[in-house]
C-alpha cells in the first residue's frame, strides 16, 4: 500500500458517511394541558371507559347531582330520568348533515362479497332443512338463530334528560358550573356523593367528543320569577365554556330545579341491566326520593318505564362541612391553610383551623414545638422548616377523634324501608354503628341482611353503598364482599350460604371514602378500622336474624307436633272409646256396681252420655289447650312483651263526625261479644 492511500474499503467509507449523517433527536417542546383536555384524554378515570359505560356514568352523575340539589334545600327529591334512542337519520338531522347514499360499497366495514353471501345463504338453508327434519320427527325444535351480520362500527346515540325539583343554579353561574372542569361547590371537607366534582362536565366532554352537540340546561331557583335557559359546550383546550344561548325566560309555573338534556354516544343493550340495577339500588338507599325512569326506543315494544315510589318523608340530615383533623393533614395542606386563614397568630390558627384542638391543647402544642415558636407569633411568618416541625408534631401527638355528627348516614329506618320497598324480603335485620375514625376521618357503617325476597338469587347478593351511592363494579376486591364471603360463618347463624337467598346491604359514609383504583368503584380491604366495622355490622344483623330463625323453627316444630296430634285424634278416640265400651259392658254383664275413680265415666259410656264424637271433641280441645299453654310458656321464657301502641281512630259514617277508638275497652268488648 502506497503512502497517501486510504486503508478503508469503499463499503466501510459508505457506512461511516451514513453514521455521520445520522438524524439527531428533535428537542421536545414544553406543552401544557388544561384540566378539560386531561380528562378528555383520560376519560376512563371518571368512568367513561366505553360507550356503554359512558351512558351509565352519565345517568349516574345526573341523578346524583339531582339528589344533592334537592337535599340541599331539604326538599323531598323528585327525579325524572329519560333515555331516548336516536337513530342515525335523526342524529344526522340534529347536526344538519344530509343523508348520502353509498358510492363505493367495498369501502364499508359491513360489505359482503358475493362469495360470502352465497356461503351464508347456503348455511341458512342447511339450518332450515335440519329444523324441518327435527320438526317432522317430533324432536324438540330450537328457535332458529339469525345469522350474525358482519360487525359494524356504526355508533348508537341517545338523548339523556334529567329533571329534578332541587335548588337550581344561579343564572350567571350556569356556564362555569357546567362548562369549566374542576370548578364547583363541593370542594370543602364534608361527606359528598361525587367522585372528582366533575358531575355533568365529564358528560359534556364526552358529548363534545362523540357527537359534537351542546348541552341544554333549564334552571330556576326557588322564588325566582324566571327560568334560565343555556345551551353551551366546552372549549377543551382552554377549559372555558363556549356559550351558544344564555337567556332568561318566564317562569309561569313557579317551578324550581334543573332540567338537563345531553346527546351522547352510548350502548343501551350492553348496559341496560347495570343502569336499571343502579336505579333500583338508589331507590333502596333513598326511600324518601321518587324516581321515574324511562327508556324510549325507536322500536316501541322495547320501551321501558319504571317508577320507584317514595316510601317515607323522613330525610337524613344535610352533611356539614368540617375542619381538618391534625392527623389527616400533610405539609402542603398546612401551607394552604396558612395562606387562606384569616387568623393572625399561631395560637388562633391552631385553635380555629383544626378540629380537636382547644385553647389549652394549642398552648401545650406550641410549648412542645420549642423556643422558636410562641403563641403570639404571626402564622404567616412561619418558615418551611417550622411548618415541617408542626407537621411532625401533628403525627406524633395525641388528639381526640373527630365527631361523627357532621356525617349524614341513610339511617337504619330508611335503610329498612328501602330494602322492604324494593326487595320484599321474608326476614330482615338492620344495624347502624356508632361513628369511628381512620386516618383522622370519621366514618359510619350501616348494614342490613335479608332472607328471601323478590328477584333475589340463591347465595350471597351483595349491595354496596359509599356516601349513599351504589357501587356496581369491581365487587370482588371490595371490603364488604371479602368480609361477607370469608369472615362470616353463616352456618352458626342458622343461614345456609349456598341455598338461602341472602341480601347483604352495607352503607359506608365518611368525609373521605378510601376508594381503590382510578374508577373509584370499590373500597380496599387494607384498612383495619373499616374492615372491623363492616364485620361487626354484618354480625349484628345475623345475630338478630338467628333469634328470628330459631323462633320460626320452634313455631314450625310446634305446629308440626299439633298437626301430628290432630292427625291421630280419630284413631285414638275410637280406640279409647272401644276400651271404655268393653269395660262398661263387662261391668253390666256381671251386674256389678260402678265403683272407683272411673265409675262415673264408665256409667256415662254405658248410657251413651259419652259417645265417640264427644270423646273426639274433648281430645281436640285438649290438644288445643296444650298447644296454647306451650305457646304461652315459650312467650314467657323468650321475654315477649307488648310494645307501646299508638291511638288509632276511624271516622264514623254517620253525620255526627264521631270517631271510634280501636283501643277502647267498649270497642274490644263489642268486637268479641
Amino acid at each position: 500500500m502506497e503512502v497517501g492511500e486510504s486503508s478503508e474499503s469503499p463499503v466501510e467509507t459508505k457506512t461511516k458517511s451514513k453514521a455521520k449523517t445520522a438524524r439527531k433527536p428533535k428537542e421536545s417542546a414544553l406543552k401544557q394541558k388544561s384540566p378539560a383536555e386531561f380528562f378528555a384524554d383520560n376519560k376512563n378515570i371518571a368512568g367513561f371507559d366505553n360507550p356503554g359505560k359512558c351512558l351509565y356514568t352519565t345517568v349516574r352523575e345526573l341523578v346524583e347531582n339531582a339528589l344533592d340539589s334537592a337535599e340541599s334545600i331539604s326538599e323531598l327529591p323528585v327525579v325524572e330520568i329519560t333515555i331516548e334512542e336516536i337513530g342515525r337519520m335523526k342524529f344526522n338531522s340534529l347536526i344538519g348533515l344530509a343523508e348520502r347514499e353509498r358510492v363505493d360499497e367495498e369501502l364499508y366495514d359491513d360489505f359482503e362479497t358475493a362469495k360470502a353471501r352465497e356461503k351464508r345463504l347456503a348455511k341458512e338453508a342447511r339450518l332450515q332443512e335440519i329444523q324441518a327434519k327435527n320438526a317432522a320427527s317430533g324432536k324438540k325444535v330450537k328457535e332458529p338463530t339469525a345469522a350474525k351480520a358482519n360487525k359494524s362500527r356504526e355508533a348508537s346515540y341517545y338523548r339523556v334528560t334529567c329533571k329534578d325539583n332541587g335548588r337550581g343554579m344561579p343564572h350567571d353561574d350556569i356556564p362555569n358550573m357546567l362548562g369549566r372542569v374542576l370548578s364547583g361547590t363541593k370542594y370543602g371537607l364534608k361527606q359528598t356523593r361525587g367522585k372528582f366534582g366533575l358531575g355533568a362536565k365529564m358528560a359534556l366532554i364526552w358529548s363534545k367528543m362523540s357527537t359534537g352537540l351542546p348541552i341544554e340546561i333549564m334552571s330556576s331557583m326557588k322564588g325566582q320569577s324566571y327560568t334560565s335557559f343555556c345551551r353551551l359546550d366546552i372549549d377543551i383546550h382552554r377549559n372555558i365554556p363556549h356559550i351558544h344561548v344564555h337567556e332568561k325566560r318566564q317562569n309561569k309555573e313557579k317551578w324550581h330545579g334543573a332540567d338537563i338534556q345531553i346527546v351522547i354516544e352510548g350502548n343501551w343493550t350492553s348496559y341496560r341491566s347495570k343502569i336499571l340495577h343502579y336505579m333500583r339500588q338508589m331507590a333502596v338507599i333513598t326511600p324518601y326520593a321518587q324516581f321515574l325512569f324511562k327508556f324510549i326506543s325507536e322500536t316501541p315494544d322495547k320501551n321501558v318505564t319504571i317508577r320507584f315510589t317514595r316510601r317515607t318523608d323522613i330525610m337524613p340530615p344535610v352533611p356539614l362541612e368540617t375542619k381538618y383533623h391534625p392527623s389527616a393533614v400533610d405539609i402542603l395542606l398546612i401551607k394552604r391553610l396558612i395562606a387562606e386563614t384569616s387568623k393572625q397568630t399561631l395560637l388562633q390558627f391552631l385553635q380555629h383551623e383544626f378540629v380537636s384542638i382547644g385553647k389549652s391543647h394549642a398552648e401545650r402544642l406550641i410549648g412542645e414545638l420549642g423556643p422558636d415558636f410562641s403563641p403570639k407569633m404571626l402564622v404567616k411568618s412561619l418558615t418551611s422548616q417550622q411548618i415541617v416541625r408542626i407537621h411532625q408534631l401533628f403525627r406524633q401527638a395525641k388528639f381526640d377523634d373527630p365527631s361523627g355528627d357532621i356525617l349524614s348516614p341513610a339511617g337504619e329506618y330508611n335503610l329498612r324501608l328501602g330494602i322492604i320497598k324494593e326487595l320484599h324480603p321474608d326476614m330482615l335485620a338492620t344495624y347502624s354503628g356508632s361513628a369511628q375514625v381512620f386516618e383522622g376521618h370519621p366514618f359510619i357503617v350501616e348494614a342490613g341482611v335479608s332472607l328471601g325476597g323478590k328477584d333475589v338469587k340463591q347465595g350471597l347478593n351483595i349491595f354496596r353503598f359509599a356516601n349513599r351511592i351504589p357501587l356496581l363494579f369491581e365487587q370482588g376486591a371490595d371490603v364488604v364482599t371479602r368480609t361477607a364471603m370469608k369472615r362470616i360463618n353463616w352456618n352458626s347463624y342458622k343461614i345456609n350460604q349456598a341455598q338461602d337467598k341472602i341480601g347483604i346491604f352495607v352503607s359506608i359514609v365518611s368525609t373521605k371514602i378510601p376508594f381503590k383504583g382510578t374508577g373509584k368503584e370499590y373500597i380496599g380491604d387494607d384498612i383495619s378500622e373499616i374492615a372491623s366495622a363492616v364485620k361487626t355490622a354484618i354480625r349484628q344483623c345475623c345475630s338478630q336474624l338467628k333469634s328470628k330463625i330459631v323462633k320460626r323453627i320452634q313455631a314450625r316444630e310446634q305446629q308440626e307436633r299439633k298437626r301430628n296430634l290432630s292427625r291421630y285424634i280419630p284413631n285414638a278416640s275410637n280406640a279409647i272409646f272401644d276400651v271404655l265400651k268393653d269395660m262398661a259392658n263387662q261391668h253390666a254383664s256381671k251386674k256389678k256396681r260402678f265403683e272407683g275413680e272411673d265409675a262415673d265415666l264408665l256409667k256415662q259410656v254405658s248410657v251413651n252420655s259419652v259417645t265417640r264424637e264427644i270423646l273426639k271433641d274433648k281430645l281436640a280441645q285438649h290438644v288445643e289447650k296444650v298447644d296454647y299453654e306451650m305457646a304461652l310458656e315459650y312467650a314467657t321464657q323468650t321475654g315477649v312483651k307488648e310494645e307501646p301502641r299508638e291511638d288509632i281512630y276511624l271516622q264514623a259514617l254517620s253525620d255526627d263526625k264521631r270517631f271510634t277508638d280501636f283501643h277502647s275497652p267498649i270497642f274490644v268488648f263489642r268486637l268479641f261479644h
